[in-house]
């Protein structure tokens, strides 16, 4: 049996506790009144005893007003949801309410329809939150604590700069990695982790962690690579081989949808010995932070432009379609947040694919052509030379690549 949401209904009139409870089919929108206070003392007294989900709050109470209640019931039950019902209205109200992140501020006279819908839409969020903690918890439990330690600290001491080579040298060998400079390190942000949200505090930060950790291993399961978070929380990746850029994309896309986050990746090719992997900490850390204006939807574009650019029909147009917006703004977005053009951007992710197996595969042009987007080899070439300057049959004979065409994403 599905178990009911636990309410609490708070205010000093009796009238209106009793219309309340009286005037909502609770156990339709599944909860259940657990009790009710006449003063916030009081309120407060009751929330931590029966351990409510959802506080209804009136601001206007004695003892201990409402604003108060809902500051300590933050600190005490920073899961429990807290929908305000005010005969004040009062802008100076209302904005100390939303500071507290209330779900809702209801006016007096209250509408047992309104109050239902408020109250259904409380339940929805409860309901994600729960699924979350459920995927979280599942995530960590896979994860070695022991090992996932030891693997940190020795990811933190190395890109610090704290070890010699043979010391990096001896512990790739321990953990079956292999003994030289990763190819390549990313980083993956959530800003939500930054924002001191009440429901992503201590031992929840972690589980977040541990979720996108988690479908960070999942993606890049077949790839040699260590993964590992620093003092700030942000997630980094070193890589050893090739990786495909859809691969990233679907890290984002997957930690979105999992762990309803914002998540921000950006990657660097590694160059030198082991010792410069600590600067290319601090340049990835620099690069994540600025890539992070860049707005959900032209995230979401980009995404779906990594999964589809193989994909010889696609058009800005159907990505505009997608996203429920109208192809003129999303160019203009894409512009502003990208610094390139749609066709820029698809481009230039068909010539990075197509260099990747130039250099790693026997297939005719032709057959790259095809395998990257274009309908013609002709049409091909010609965008290949014009972005790297020979053609691809040069390419492959020895010509250098320029710099523009690096693999950081």
């Amino acid at each position: 049996m599905k178990q009911l949401l636990k309410v609490l209904i708070a205010d000093d009139e009796p009238n209106i506790r009793e219309g309340i409870r009286y005037s909502i089919d609770w156990n339709y929108i599944g909860m259940e009144v657990a009790a009710e206070a006449e003063d916030g003392e009081e309120a407060l007294e009751l929330a931590l005893k029966y351990e409510v989900d959802i506080l209804l709050a009136d601001l206007n109470m004695p003892i201990m007003n409402g604003l108060t209640l809902i500051k300590n019931i933050r600190d005490s039950l920073p899961k429990c949801k807290v929908v305000v019902i005010s005969g004040y209205d009062e802008f100076s109200y209302a904005q100390e309410a939303l500071r507290l992140q209330v779900e809702d501020y209801i006016l007096k006279p209250i509408k047992p329809d309104s109050l239902t819908e408020v109250l259904k839409k409380v339940a929805s969020n409860l309901q994600t939150m729960r699924a979350q903690r459920k995927y979280l918890e599942i995530a960590s439990s896979h994860i070695s604590e022991n090992t996932s330690f030891i693997q940190e600290q020795f990811c933190r001491n190395w890109v610090d700069g704290n070890l010699a080579a043979d010391e990096i040298k001896e512990q790739l060998q321990f953990w079956g990695l292999p003994v030289e400079v990763p190819d390549l390190m990313a980083v993956v942000r959530s800003k939500e982790l930054e924002m001191n949200q009440p429901f992503i505090q201590g031992a929840d930060k972690e589980l977040f962690l541990f979720g996108m950790k988690n479908v960070i291993l999942e993606v890049l399961e077949k790839q040699q690579k260590l993964v590992f978070t620093d003092p700030s929380d942000l997630l980094f990746i070193l890589l050893w081989g090739q990786v495909q850029e859809e691969s990233f994309s679907e890290i984002e896309t997957s930690i979105e949808s999992y762990l309803q986050v914002s998540p921000t990746l950006y990657s660097e090719s590694i160059s030198g010995d082991f010792a410069v992997v600590p600067s290319v900490y601090e340049n990835c850390k620099t690069k994540v932070h600025e890539g992070s204006h860049i707005s959900p939807m032209v995230r979401r574009a980009k995404n779906y432009i990594c999964q589809q650019y193989t994909n010889p029909e696609l058009t800005l147009e159907s990505i505009a379609q997608q996203l429920q917006v109208s192809s003129v703004y999303l160019s203009r977005m894409i512009k502003q947040g990208l610094g390139t053009s749609f066709t820029g951007l698809v481009t230039e992710m068909r010539i990075k694919k197509a260099i990747k197996l130039l250099n790693s595969t026997n297939l005719q042009v032709y057959e790259i052509a095809e395998q990257v987007g274009y309908e013609s080899q002709h049409y091909f070439s010609t965008a290949f030379k014009k972005v790297v300057g020979v053609s691809p049959n040069q390419y492959r004979k020895g010509a250098a690549l320029p710099s523009m065409l690096n693999t950081n994403s």
